[in-house]
């Protein structure tokens, strides 16, 4: 008999195929997982179920350990929720969606912070409002607090102070246009001084009126002509009498204040004549200090 040819051919994983005489050079019959030929080894159907047992059992051991890491989880963060509940100031850590809305939240009446009104401070007093009104202006005033010393220095230049006078009569201490000007506008005081330096002398006129619109009136009718007498004396030779001199006027506050300057020797002033126009320029500038130095004297002391 001959084998591999003819009748149906050996598959070792079908059942119930015709059986080959062995499968291999050992001489031993090839065998069929299971369900084959009765002449075929059948599955240890014990080692299987003891298998399936074995990992069931370890399944379910696993799912127990699970459970329990799970609720250990659980318990710590509810511990955790619990001392944050009881006033714990550190922050927690529960997410932002755990938190209740805002409109759940209560509010704290209790603690509010007291709120005040926003506050300002007065707006400081202006010095020109004390020397406008002879209501407000009332410090003591002379021609020495006015032009106090014995000497005046305006920048590298030195003056020394002369003579003054202080009349209540306003047109006694003026010439040409400038008497009647004062008479107009009520003029009440008049006070001068005179300052001197090298062969050059100038005479400071202050006129004082109850209202300053009154001393700006006065600024605004006077002309070339208006002019402050000179004032000698104390060693200051008559000057500016006859000769051609420099004269200026103006006003601030209810103060109107005037000039005149030229030399001592009587000799005219021209446009050339630069220590005169600076002489008159100082002591315009340093009587406009003064009256504005009264002012702020004044708002100073009211305002404390």
């Amino acid at each position: 008999m001959s084998f591999g040819q003819g009748g149906p051919q050996w598959d070792p994983w079908k059942p119930n195929t015709p059986q080959q005489p062995w499968d291999d050079q050992s001489g031993r019959a090839p065998q069929q997982p299971w369900g084959g030929q009765s002449g075929g080894q059948a599955p240890d159907w014990a080692a299987l179920a003891d298998a399936s047992e074995t990992r069931n059992r370890r399944r379910r051991l696993l799912l127990i350990v699970t459970a329990a890491v799970a609720t250990v989880g659980v318990g710590t963060a509810v511990a955790m929720a619990v001392v944050n509940a009881d006033g714990n100031n550190q922050a927690s850590n529960r997410p932002t969606s755990g938190l209740p809305a805002t409109a759940d939240i209560p509010s704290d009446t209790a603690s509010t912070v007291p709120s005040f009104a926003p506050t300002s401070a007065p707006p400081p007093l202006d010095p020109k409002d004390f020397i406008s009104s002879a209501k407000k202006d009332t410090a003591a005033l002379s021609p020495d607090t006015l032009f106090p010393g014995t000497q005046l220095t305006m920048g590298e230049r030195l003056y020394k102070k002369g003579p003054t006078a202080d009349t209540a009569n306003c047109a006694s201490a003026a010439k040409n246009t400038l008497p009647k000007i004062l008479k107009d506008n009520k003029c009440t005081r008049f006070l001068r001084v005179t300052y001197s330096k090298d062969g050059v002398a100038v005479t400071v006129g202050v006129a004082v009126f109850d209202t300053e619109a009154q001393a700006t009136k006065v600024k605004a009718t006077a002309d070339k002509k208006s002019i402050v007498e000179s004032l000698s004396g104390g060693g200051v030779p008559t000057f500016c009498r006859a000769a051609i001199c420099r004269s200026t006027t103006n006003s601030y506050g209810r103060y109107a204040y005037f000039t005149i300057a030229g030399f001592t020797d009587g000799k005219d002033v021209t446009t050339k004549s630069t220590a005169v126009f600076t002489t008159g320029d100082d002591l315009g500038e340093f009587a406009f200090r003064q009256i504005r130095r009264r002012g702020e004297a004044q708002a100073s002391a009211a305002s404390q």
